[in-house]
């Protein structure tokens, strides 16, 4: 005889296996989601990092064939950060508030459209305005980026997303150097400005399928602020820029410096009264989060300052291509992709304090390393081994200095966030290779060199030394993601 059990029974294991096999489908959606959100963001930073760093061992081959000395060099390089650092605030409010991807897809058309014309730049001024243009846009990518991932991820995942993150991104920032190198000598210097096509175009078909939430009816952008940043840190790096060609006292230093200084305090003010500012200020009363911007300042502008005197110095000074000048850098590269993931899941597991604090230490202790180089150059003996420790000491500091920024902050404020730290970072580093002339006296000869490694070792202890203090641990969140 046939049970009411006997009926219903099989019917119940049928829904249950039905509801298993949705949530089953929503898991592998989820993942698959979370995968194609961490590549989304790896692929439209790297394309602002690669092309940053790519420059650098363009530069003598750019002075070669387009002239302007050191001067024009500092502008194709500050020209680049200028906008990126001013713009990047902007972006990360317009982010939060109009969606990341449709920010995304700005910044990497644009970033396109400005990598073609410094292709094909007959002269110095075209160069710098459209590598003014192309930081523009880069500005739109990387604060997007992070925020995609932070809204994505959380906890330990978060911190080990962020990590691989970094593996690839500061790993452009290294690998850039080496391709566009290779690209210099074998055939032209606009071929590595050409090189951001291939991801450009992959990021594009990627962000096809990511949706933004529903527009926020109150965004407003604070477009007298984000005037105010752009024209104020444009008077104070022109006035580093040329300084050392005019000196302090010409009237073409000291407006441009009294200006931009002016316009820059009262954007400050501006962001206390603007409805909608485009730097909080309050972000600043969290300790993680302005204790790691203070860290930010001092190692990224020791990083800008090393990038750029090591790949011009080994060319013009020891004598190397530009393409093993740019593979010289390659074990820093490969330490960033081998270890980031995992120093970011340990620091997720056991605090940043540490990691923050030894990293930027040992990496001063491979700067201070540079300083055996002499006239009878050996790379082997002389820049491999700082090379080895400086990369051990930024694979150790730059996931857990990201992570923990942002991880102080709502995933909500994300893009602002993250837009807030990468600003101070190319603004740091803008202003790094500004004071380039007056940190080396005016020429990069060895002597000059020395005393570029020195400051950029006293830049990062002052980064530990900054960390160890004020970054204080969380307790581990649950992994998302």
């Amino acid at each position: 005889m046939r049970t009411a059990e006997d009926g219903f029974g099989p019917r119940i294991r049928r829904c249950a296996l039905l509801l298993t096999g949705a949530r089953r489908r929503r898991t592998l959606t989820g993942v698959t989601h979370s995968t194609r959100v961490l590549w989304i963001a790896i692929l439209a930073s790297f394309v602002s990092f690669l092309d940053g760093t790519v420059v650098n061992v363009a530069l003598p081959a750019i002075d070669r064939e387009l002239g302007g000395g050191l001067s024009t060099q500092q502008w194709v390089v500050d020209g680049y950060l200028i906008t990126l650092g001013a713009l990047m605030l902007v972006a990360g409010s317009v982010s939060d508030a109009f969606g990341r991807a449709l920010v995304l897809r700005i910044g990497l058309v644009g970033f396109g459209v400005a990598s073609i014309a410094i292709a094909v730049a007959p002269d110095p001024l075209i160069l710098v305005i459209a590598r003014l243009a192309q930081g523009a846009a880069g500005a739109f990518l990387v604060p997007s980026s992070l925020a995609l991932i932070t809204s994505t991820f959380s906890g330990a995942a978060q911190a080990k997303a962020i990590g691989t993150w970094t593996s690839f991104t500061t790993g452009a920032m290294v690998v850039g150097p080496v391709i566009g190198g290779a690209l210099v000598d074998l055939a032209s210097w606009r071929l590595a400005f050409l090189i951001n096509v291939i991801p450009i175009g992959v990021t594009l078909w990627l962000v096809r399928g990511v949706r933004d939430p529903e527009r926020r009816p109150d965004a407003r952008i604070d477009v007298l602020g984000a005037a105010l940043c752009t024209f104020g840190l444009g008077g104070l790096v022109f006035a580093f820029i040329e300084q050392p060609r005019l000196g302090w006292g010409h009237p073409a230093i000291v407006v441009p410096l009294v200006a931009g200084a002016v316009m820059f305090a009262l954007f400050l003010l501006r962001q206390r009264t603007a409805r909608s500012p485009i730097m909080p200020l309050d972000l600043f009363r969290v300790r993680n989060f302005w204790t790691g911007n203070v860290a930010t300042t001092f190692v990224y502008a020791a990083l800008a300052l090393n990038g750029f005197v090591v790949a011009i110095y080994l060319q013009e000074g020891a004598g190397l291509s530009a393409t093993l000048a740019g593979l010289a850098s390659l074990p820093v590269t490969i330490l960033m992709i081998l270890l980031s993931s995992r120093v970011g899941a340990l620091a997720g597991r056991w605090g940043a304090r540490w990691f923050m604090t030894v990293g930027p230490i040992l990496m001063g202790i491979g700067s201070l390393l540079l300083l055996t180089v002499s006239d009878d150059f050996n790379y082997w003996w002389q820049v491999l081994p700082s090379m080895i420790v400086f990369g051990l000491g930024l694979t150790i500091t730059v996931s857990p200095l990201t992570s923990t920024i942002l991880g102080a902050i709502d995933p909500a404020r994300s893009g602002i966030a993250s837009a807030v730290n990468n600003a101070i970072s190319r603004v740091a580093g803008l202003i790094a290779v500004a004071a380039i002339g007056t940190i080396v006296g005016g020429s990069l000869d060895l002597e000059g060199f020395h005393r570029a490694c020195i400051v950029v070792a006293v830049l990062l202890a002052a980064g530990g030394i900054v960390s160890w203090l004020g970054i204080r641990t969380r307790a581990p969140a649950a992994d998302v993601g």
